[in-house]
């Protein structure tokens, strides 16, 4: 599992998976999301506006990502 720092919280899932590499842009952020392949803290999140939060993990086929508050 890595970690990635945001400057503050919260976070939407879109961006947070641009952010994390985990998609490649906000159009395929959305078509991951929407095809129940983006799971937030062990459930399958289908919004893309989702909040995520310091300690949330995001798992993304098989990439697992925490976030970090950088402080």
């Amino acid at each position: 599992m890595r970690t990635v720092e945001i400057s503050e919280e919260p976070i939407r899932l879109g961006q947070f998976l641009k952010l994390a590499q985990l998609a490649e842009d906000g159009g395929h952020a959305k078509e991951l999301i929407e095809d129940g392949e983006v799971h937030v803290n062990g459930s399958v999140e289908l919004r893309r506006g989702a909040q995520l939060r310091d300690g949330d993990v995001v798992v993304v086929e098989g990439d697992e990502v925490r976030i970090s508050v950088r402080r």
